[in-house]
């Protein structure tokens, strides 16, 4: 081409020349912009060209150390109670079998060892609660407690007019489950209070 700057090529000279005889470009046509035919029913619309992710890398199988991160409280929590319950079998097996020996109170004691783990254990893990959820626990403590005074105040006077007498065992299962209710009552209180 005439219009071309030797070294230069597809440069097209009269487009950038100072002379004003020069010829000027060819003028394009207009470019649409693209608000245009924005949402237009009778336009066709192509789909973008898929991009090609890499696939996720392959998930891990089971972790015993993010397992025992996540469940480390409960874990701690039943290995101390399988503990209190065979120190408890052991040593009341024991005693039955010697009743008649003076060192037979030191072994009924020993279960004393695994049942301060499990209260540690127990007072900790409420330590570490949020506010909210200390103020339920204490709550459902609180009822647990009171609950069960009324209950076996109630039954004590039971026995007075002739009723069985109830064996000490089943105040701790009693107050036990009397907190769980708590517990229930009050997270069901607190959840659908929002």
């Amino acid at each position: 081409m005439a219009t071309e700057i030797p070294g230069w090529p597809r440069y097209h000279a009269p487009s950038v020349s100072d002379d004003p005889n020069a010829a000027a470009a060819p003028a394009e046509s207009a470019i649409d912009p693209l608000s245009t035919h924005a949402a237009s029913p009778f336009l066709r619309t192509e789909a973008p060209t898929p991009v090609a992710f890499a696939s996720p890398p392959p998930a891990a199988g089971f972790a015993p150390l993010a397992t025992w991160n996540t469940y480390k409280t409960q874990i701690q929590f039943a290995f101390a109670i399988l503990a209190f319950l065979m120190v408890l079998v052991g040593s009341v097996t024991v005693v039955e079998a010697n009743s008649d020996v003076s060192w037979k109170y030191f072994v009924a004691a020993i279960p004393i060892v695994p049942a301060g783990l499990v209260i540690w254990l127990f007072v900790r893990a409420l330590s570490r609660l949020d506010e909210v959820q200390k103020r339920i626990q204490v709550q459902a403590l609180g009822f647990s407690m009171a609950a069960t005074a009324l209950t076996t105040f109630g039954y004590g006077f039971l026995e007075g007019v002739g009723w069985p007498a109830l064996n000490g065992t089943f105040i701790l299962p009693l107050m036990a489950l009397l907190w769980g209710v708590g517990m229930v009552v009050l997270a069901l209180r607190y959840r659908l209070r929002r």
